[in-house]
């Protein structure tokens, strides 16, 4: 499989377990008061965000026999980049859902700042690493 696939397939299908996910939290977050569904929201979004990069290095290194380290660290880190940027993307609505339920006015200038972009492609590039290595143990 192409690398380019492989960052496709995996990341459209990470993306789309985050955005179910994040729509699950928002719809049991707003009926009950506690931590609880934001503890299970953050556990399995750590889970899926080491674990579908960590699947596609694998799956790269074992059907591509003379991918390295390296390839594997470009897919991982394109797929974590592809859910990443669902989180961003998704980011506005989750903070107007929080700031109505506790009852404040959002701010109206959320927007992308260069810090969280560069924050979170320093996110992306250990989630990358932590996948390659996990990747290259089971690819």
């Amino acid at each position: 499989m192409n690398s380019l696939v492989n960052i496709a397939v995996f990341g459209v299908v990470g993306a789309v377990m985050m955005a179910a996910l994040i729509g699950l939290l928002l719809v049991i977050g707003g009926r009950g008061k506690g931590r609880g569904p934001q503890a299970v929201f953050g556990t399995v979004s750590v889970v899926l965000l080491i674990a579908v990069p960590a699947l596609a290095a694998a799956n790269l290194l074992g059907t591509v026999p003379e991918a390295g380290f390296g390839q594997a660290f470009l897919v991982a880190f394109g797929v974590a980049l592809v859910i990443g940027a669902v989180n961003i993307a998704l980011l506005p609505v989750v903070a107007r859902r929080a700031a109505a339920a506790q009852g404040e006015e959002l701010a109206p200038g959320l927007r992308l700042s260069p810090a969280l972009a560069g924050g979170g492609l320093l996110v992306c590039a250990v989630l990358g690493l932590i996948g390659a290595g996990i990747g290259t143990l089971f690819g």
